[in-house]
């Protein structure tokens, strides 16, 4: 079977599962694992976000949408070369990953109309079952049911403890201007032990005020903007919330308990990794639980 992913989290599970073999297309955004990079890229970015605050991002974004262009430029020949059996796509977000007008202009470019399949998930438990519903796809069913088993003993080793406390946390996904944290983050905090705050599990990411996050007051505030590694992220707080007077008078602020992760490993993709992120949470939340469980270098940080 030869597999085209415009799904960064699909593109490691392929990986994972062992069929690394099959996949002839992937985005720009498939940089996991490494050998990911060595595949033909079938998308690519019309902006290089690498270069930009997440303000210029926010703004750029917002000028496409308004005129009606593109964020992503398909790689023609690369698809017709491909000559996919099957398409792995995403119905969550139009702005983290290729989305339907990409993945329609691959279909029509291709002599032989490909199977699509379109993953959805909006928590931790579609992740898990999008596993499987790959799987089953590739041929792969007994390392997918491992995997899910494997994971599953990962979350309960977390979920099952009985907590004395559970802090008020805030995820906060865009820095300028603050976005809420959707999806499966706050299920992802729950497990970790934690108190969601502002956003619910299974809905979409939305614009946040400064106020709201004062209304909130979160005991921790957790920054993971979207596709922002740790090291970027602290040096984007530092520059935009630095001297904003509101935001240095926060609790969490004042008592130093606002960290940075790695959100584009751990936490903006609907991808196995989502497991490392809860793990992340879990000693962030509740140090004194979990002082020995490994986390990968780097993943966080006290900003």
């Amino acid at each position: 079977m030869r597999i085209i992913s415009f799904l960064p989290s699909a593109t490691e599970l392929v990986f994972e599962l062992g069929a690394e073999e099959n996949l002839v297309g992937v985005t720009h955004e498939c940089i996991y694992p490494e050998q990911a990079k060595q595949k033909p890229r079938i998308i690519n970015s019309v902006f290089d976000p690498e270069t930009m605050s997440s303000l210029q991002i926010d703004e750029k974004i917002t000028e496409l949408a308004r005129t009606g262009q593109p964020i992503f430029l398909v790689h023609e020949e690369n698809i017709k070369k491909g000559r996919p059996d099957l398409i792995i796509a995403q119905g969550t977000c139009a702005v983290c990953s290729a989305y339907t007008n990409e993945v329609n202009r691959a279909l029509e470019i291709l002599e032989k109309r490909p199977q699509v399949e379109v993953l959805d998930p909006h928590n931790i438990d579609d992740v898990l079952s999008s596993v499987m519903i790959i799987a089953k796809r590739i041929g792969k069913e007994a390392q997918g049911e491992k995997l899910v088993e494997s994971l599953q003993k990962r979350i309960n080793h977390i979920k099952t403890v009985n907590y004395q406390s559970r802090p008020k946390i805030l995820c906060i996904e865009w820095v300028e201007p603050f976005f809420t944290s959707g999806h499966w983050v706050p299920q992802m905090v729950e497990i970790a032990g934690g108190q969601n705050l502002v956003s619910a599990i299974g809905e979409h990411s939305r614009k946040m005020t400064i106020d709201e996050v004062i209304l909130a007051d979160p005991d921790i505030i957790i920054m993971m903007p979207c596709g922002f590694d740790t090291k970027r992220t602290i040096t984007e707080c530092t520059q935009s919330l630095s001297s904003n007077p509101k935001w240095q008078n926060l609790r969490a602020v004042r008592t130093h308990n606002t960290y940075a992760v790695d959100a584009n490993s751990y936490f903006s993709k609907p991808s196995i990794r989502t497991i490392t992120g809860i793990e992340i949470l879990a000693k962030i939340i509740h140090p004194e639980w979990f002082a020995t469980l490994k986390t990968p270098d780097g993943a966080f940080t006290k900003i």
